[in-house]
């Protein structure tokens, strides 16, 4: 196991205990993401507030971690073979944790590569198409006179419930009966669409039966319920 500081991130956010993973995140849709997995795993880890309001994600020491200057980002000192590992990218993060752990992703080889596609459903779009819906109809975006690129962005949010909506009839969570990390990935992104964004009204989800049930149900978990406020906010 190699030293912590041997990672320049830790210079800025030093380790409290250096055996353990250290997640450098806000709690934001992506954020959370990691945070949810690291509760419903129960592994060890240290939580590091990242101020993206203070563009603390493009320090010297951020950006020798995660180069494209995003949020979330580990460190975790016993990676494989017991060499540290640092990742970026939420997605890859949830397939790191899951591939260490053994846990929230199916073990058939056939369904691992389901579970996979939708992650790769949630990042390519679900998490860019909801977040651009956030910054027209909330944010600065809402006070543009043109309206086409908001309802671009709502049109596609609403085909992307759609998708959703027609997977999770019938199901239990988006693999099945088993809970995953194919939920883990979503939850915080339908959360903040119908939530922070303000956005439920104008998407028509309460027109939904599939989704919002789901919803309810992963927000009923304590991990879930944990992991949208890691790392607290000052």
């Amino acid at each position: 196991m190699t030293d912590l500081p041997s990672f320049p991130i830790t210079r800025k956010w030093p380790a409290k205990d250096a055996g353990v993973i250290q997640l450098y995140s806000l709690p934001t849709p992506n954020g959370v993401k990691v945070s949810i997995a690291l509760e419903e795993l129960g592994l060890a880890y240290e939580p590091h507030l990242i101020d993206i309001g203070q563009n603390e994600t493009w320090t010297p020491e951020y950006l020798s971690l995660n180069p494209n200057g995003k949020i979330p980002a580990i460190i975790d000192p016993d990676g494989p073979g017991g060499r540290p590992i640092g990742l970026f990218e939420s997605g890859a993060t949830l397939l790191y944790l899951a591939d260490k752990t053994g846990k929230l992703m199916p073990a058939d080889p056939i369904e691992r590569y389901h579970a996979i596609q939708w992650i790769f459903f949630q990042m390519g779009g679900v998490g860019p198409m909801f977040g651009q819906l956030g910054f027209f109809h909330k944010f600065a975006g809402r006070e543009y006179e043109d309206k086409r690129p908001r309802d671009r962005y709502l049109n596609e949010t609403k085909r992307l419930l759609g998708v959703l909506e027609d997977r999770l009839t019938g199901r239990t969570y988006m693999m099945g009966d088993g809970y995953s990390m194919v939920d883990v990935s979503l939850v915080g992104w339908v959360r903040n669409l119908v939530g922070f964004y303000e956005a439920r009204e104008i998407t028509d989800f309460d027109s939904l039966e599939a989704v919002p049930a789901w919803l309810e149900r992963c927000l009923a978990r304590p991990a879930v319920q944990r992991g949208v406020t890691i790392p607290a906010r000052g």
